[in-house]
């Protein structure tokens, strides 16, 4: 990774791109992106595309989701405290002491914490067996009434983040909020990078997407995938790792991070393409992990899949440690072996490559 590479991912992972309000990640997605395209383009609610020979007629979709998990402002106490709603799978059981940013339409981000009372403060069992819940979480701007807090421009329906930068584990391991699933936008971004530094002439159309809205049920990816209509796609997104402790390897399966990206199984991912990843994995020597899903994956994919008259489409994750917390966490190493899997697959694609299943009788 280069200083530029390296300044990218900082920007984009320590900007606010929350659930239905992308577009400041985008400007700096898209700025980064625009030299190592031909043309680009967004849609009706964000998704930022860029495309490399767009007047090939074969179509080809690398996909990752742009957005963050945060709160909406719900409830203003008389006495200035906020009350939130979840905006997508945010966690209320890690927001107590969090650092926070409320994102107002006058004057921008004004910052707060998520408070809660001492533990020496909760003396009857009851109040010690009181969990933090959607109805008790405390976001404290220092007011002191509900008419400062409207003075300060503050709304209902204001957007509230968590507010943690990017940083390094032991130089191995990026870790900060939002690594899902913008460490794939900056992975999808390196592959478009790598190509032009590379100067490959690809043969077929690549549509580099950075859809909305993932996290609150894939509208980005649904909206995308019909206007695009590729003919095959291969999302990016996170799988949880489960060596870290509390997870039932039984249950979810064994991925670790720093062993390499994972390539899924599940019945929307199409056996055909899976295949040819796993070939091209195994013959550039990537180190790879797999994993499966029963019914759905829960990402894009599966929107991408069953699009239309149906896409092929495949599903290559990077394990993630503490998945929707400010500290996810992902080894550097894993994402520098998805952007070559992506590249070496790109470059020996055919344009001409069906991948309808045959079924000869």
């Amino acid at each position: 990774m280069n200083e530029k590479s390296t300044r990218f991912l900082h920007d984009y992972l320590n900007n606010n791109a929350p659930v239905g309000n992308e577009v400041n990640g985008q400007k700096i997605w898209l700025r980064y992106l625009k030299p190592f395209v031909d043309t680009h383009f967004t849609d009706t609610y964000g998704t930022a595309v860029g495309v490399i020979n767009p007047k090939a007629p074969y179509k080809v979709v690398i996909e990752a989701h742009a957005d963050e998990i945060s709160w909406y402002i719900n409830y203003i106490s008389k006495e200035g405290y906020l009350y939130v709603i979840r905006n997508g799978g945010s966690d209320w059981e890690i927001a107590p002491s969090m650092h926070a940013k409320i994102h107002t339409a006058q004057q921008g981000s004004i910052p707060a914490i998520f408070g809660w009372p001492a533990i020496h403060t909760r003396h009857s069992q009851k109040e010690k067996a009181k969990k933090p819940n959607i109805e008790t979480i405390i976001l404290d701007g220092g007011f002191s009434s509900k008419e400062e807090v409207l003075k300060k421009g503050i709304n209902i329906g204001d957007i509230v983040t968590f507010d943690q930068e990017l940083r390094q584990l032991n130089n191995k391991f990026w870790v900060g909020r939002a690594l899902d699933n913008r460490i794939g936008g900056f992975a999808i971004a390196e592959v478009a990078r790598k190509l032009h530094q590379k100067k490959i002439k690809l043969p077929y159309a690549l549509y580099i997407v950075n859809a909305v809205q993932e996290e609150v049920g894939h509208n980005g990816a649904r909206m995308i995938a019909q206007r695009i209509q590729p003919n095959l796609a291969i999302i990016t997104d996170v799988c949880h790792c489960t060596h870290s402790p509390l997870y039932n390897k039984i249950k979810e399966g064994e991925t670790t991070a720093g062993k390499g990206p994972v390539l899924f199984t599940a019945p929307m991912v199409h056996p055909n393409l899976r295949k040819m990843l796993l070939e091209v994995a195994r013959k550039k020597k990537i180190p790879h992990q797999l994993a499966a899903s029963q019914t759905r994956t829960g990402t894009d994919m599966d929107t991408f899949a069953y699009s239309g008259t149906g896409i092929p489409a495949a599903l290559l994750s990077t394990p993630l440690k503490y998945m929707h917390t400010t500290v996810e966490t992902v080894h550097q190493k894993d994402v520098d072996q998805l952007i070559d899997w992506f590249y070496h697959f790109l470059v020996q694609l055919k344009p001409n490559h069906n991948f309808d299943i045959k079924i000869d009788l």
